[in-house]
């Protein structure tokens, strides 16, 4: 199917959705990261990459979706945390 010069296409051929929580606002990440999160069908994945380890985040993802996201460290360096974040199908 061809799309119009103008469709603004936002699926990934490998359905991964980077998300970089460095550039938002502190008081405003986590509301974000929840936004984009219920934005995903299932299959996709959000890849979050963050300055620091987020664990009070990955427990309120844990409280708030239970198995039906989960988390999967990709890099985890001082400075540099790569999560994938996979809604389940």
């Amino acid at each position: 199917m061809n799309q119009p010069a103008h469709a603004h296409v936002h699926l990934s051929p490998d359905r991964i959705y980077p998300f970089d929580a460095r550039g938002i606002a502190k008081r405003f990440r986590h509301a974000a990261i929840f936004g984009a999160l219920d934005a995903l069908q299932p299959g996709d994945t959000m890849r979050f990459v963050n300055d620091h380890d987020p664990l009070p985040l990955l427990a309120q993802l844990q409280a708030r979706y239970g198995s039906s996201v989960s988390i999967e460290y990709r890099q985890k360096e001082p400075g540099a945390i790569v999560i994938d974040f996979v809604v389940q199908q």
